[in-house]
Protein backbone atom coordinates (compact mmCIF):
# COMPACT_ATOMS: atom_id res chain seq x y z
CA UNK A 1 0.00 0.00 0.00
CA UNK A 2 1.41 3.37 -0.75
CA UNK A 3 1.36 6.17 1.67
CA UNK A 4 2.38 10.27 1.43
CA UNK A 5 4.57 11.26 4.23
CA UNK A 6 4.77 14.62 5.65
CA UNK A 7 6.58 16.42 8.35
CA UNK A 8 6.19 20.04 9.95
CA UNK A 9 9.99 19.54 9.92
CA UNK A 10 10.81 19.76 6.60
CA UNK A 11 9.41 22.70 3.54
CA UNK A 12 5.94 21.82 2.59
CA UNK A 13 5.28 20.96 -1.09
CA UNK A 14 4.95 23.86 -3.27
CA UNK A 15 3.04 22.38 -5.69
CA UNK A 16 0.93 19.35 -5.96
CA UNK A 17 3.11 16.61 -4.97
CA UNK A 18 4.54 14.48 -1.31
CA UNK A 19 7.60 15.19 0.64
CA UNK A 20 7.87 11.69 0.42
CA UNK A 21 6.12 8.43 -0.54
CA UNK A 22 6.15 5.40 1.09
CA UNK A 23 5.64 1.39 -0.50
CA UNK A 24 6.22 -1.29 1.65
CA UNK A 25 9.59 -0.86 3.20
CA UNK A 26 10.80 1.81 0.62
CA UNK A 27 10.69 5.90 0.66
CA UNK A 28 10.85 7.50 -1.98
CA UNK A 29 12.20 11.22 -1.07
CA UNK A 30 10.91 13.99 -3.39
CA UNK A 31 13.52 16.54 -4.23
CA UNK A 32 14.61 18.85 -1.78
CA UNK A 33 15.84 22.59 -1.76
CA UNK A 34 17.86 24.60 0.75
CA UNK A 35 14.86 25.98 2.32
CA UNK A 36 14.36 26.44 6.29
CA UNK A 37 10.98 25.07 7.60
CA UNK A 38 11.21 27.31 9.98
CA UNK A 39 11.17 30.32 7.61
CA UNK A 40 10.20 29.24 4.43
CA UNK A 41 13.48 30.90 3.17
CA UNK A 42 16.50 29.58 1.51
CA UNK A 43 19.56 29.54 3.82
CA UNK A 44 22.10 32.26 3.19
CA UNK A 45 25.43 31.15 1.49
CA UNK A 46 26.72 29.19 -1.38
CA UNK A 47 26.56 25.19 -2.59
CA UNK A 48 27.58 24.29 0.76
CA UNK A 49 25.17 25.91 2.98
CA UNK A 50 22.45 24.96 1.01
CA UNK A 51 23.80 21.16 0.71
CA UNK A 52 23.81 21.01 4.47
CA UNK A 53 20.32 22.30 4.39
CA UNK A 54 19.24 20.01 2.46
CA UNK A 55 20.74 17.04 3.79
CA UNK A 56 18.73 17.92 6.87
CA UNK A 57 15.24 18.63 5.19
CA UNK A 58 15.68 15.20 4.07
CA UNK A 59 16.72 13.56 7.00
CA UNK A 60 13.46 15.16 8.58
CA UNK A 61 11.42 13.22 5.96
CA UNK A 62 12.79 10.19 6.07
CA UNK A 63 12.61 10.17 10.34
CA UNK A 64 8.59 10.76 9.35
CA UNK A 65 8.90 7.81 7.30
CA UNK A 66 10.37 5.62 10.20
CA UNK A 67 13.82 5.98 8.61
CA UNK A 68 17.23 8.05 7.90
CA UNK A 69 20.12 9.00 5.97
CA UNK A 70 21.85 6.21 7.12
CA UNK A 71 19.52 3.93 4.69
CA UNK A 72 19.27 5.68 1.64
CA UNK A 73 20.05 3.26 -0.97
CA UNK A 74 20.01 5.73 -4.28
CA UNK A 75 20.41 9.92 -4.12
CA UNK A 76 20.11 12.20 -7.51
CA UNK A 77 21.83 15.49 -7.54
CA UNK A 78 21.04 18.20 -9.49
CA UNK A 79 23.19 20.65 -9.20
CA UNK A 80 22.84 24.35 -11.05
CA UNK A 81 26.77 24.55 -11.99
CA UNK A 82 28.53 21.54 -12.21
CA UNK A 83 31.78 23.40 -10.73
CA UNK A 84 29.80 23.42 -7.59
CA UNK A 85 30.82 19.51 -7.74
CA UNK A 86 33.55 19.60 -5.45
CA UNK A 87 32.12 21.56 -2.60
CA UNK A 88 28.90 19.71 -2.93
CA UNK A 89 30.49 16.23 -2.90
CA UNK A 90 32.72 17.42 0.40
CA UNK A 91 28.88 17.63 2.27
CA UNK A 92 28.15 14.65 0.43
CA UNK A 93 31.12 12.25 1.89
CA UNK A 94 30.55 13.65 5.58
CA UNK A 95 26.50 12.90 5.39
CA UNK A 96 27.19 9.51 3.99
CA UNK A 97 29.93 7.34 5.79
CA UNK A 98 29.26 3.51 6.25
CA UNK A 99 28.98 1.04 3.35
CA UNK A 100 27.41 0.86 1.33
CA UNK A 101 27.67 4.33 0.13
CA UNK A 102 24.14 5.15 -1.76
CA UNK A 103 24.14 4.80 -5.53
CA UNK A 104 24.18 8.10 -6.77
CA UNK A 105 23.70 10.26 -9.76
CA UNK A 106 24.79 14.24 -10.38
CA UNK A 107 23.46 16.12 -12.91
CA UNK A 108 23.50 19.81 -13.92
CA UNK A 109 20.11 21.02 -14.71
CA UNK A 110 19.85 24.95 -16.24
CA UNK A 111 17.36 25.96 -13.23
CA UNK A 112 15.78 24.64 -9.88
CA UNK A 113 12.69 26.14 -8.20
CA UNK A 114 13.39 29.27 -6.25
CA UNK A 115 16.90 29.67 -8.17
CA UNK A 116 18.48 26.79 -5.61
CA UNK A 117 21.73 25.96 -6.72
CA UNK A 118 21.07 21.91 -5.66
CA UNK A 119 18.19 19.97 -5.40
CA UNK A 120 18.27 15.98 -4.16
CA UNK A 121 16.19 13.68 -4.34
CA UNK A 122 16.57 9.48 -2.49
CA UNK A 123 15.32 6.25 -2.29
CA UNK A 124 15.74 4.72 1.25
CA UNK A 125 14.22 1.73 2.98
CA UNK A 126 12.36 1.55 6.41
CA UNK A 127 12.27 -1.77 8.71
CA UNK A 128 8.57 -2.56 9.10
Amino acid sequence: MMKSVHTDKAPRAIGPYSQAVSVDNMIFCSGQIAIDPATDEMVKGGIKEQTVRVFKNLGEVLKASRSGLESVASVTVYLRNMSDFQDMNEIYGKTFVTDPLPARATVEVARLPKDALIEISCIAYTSL
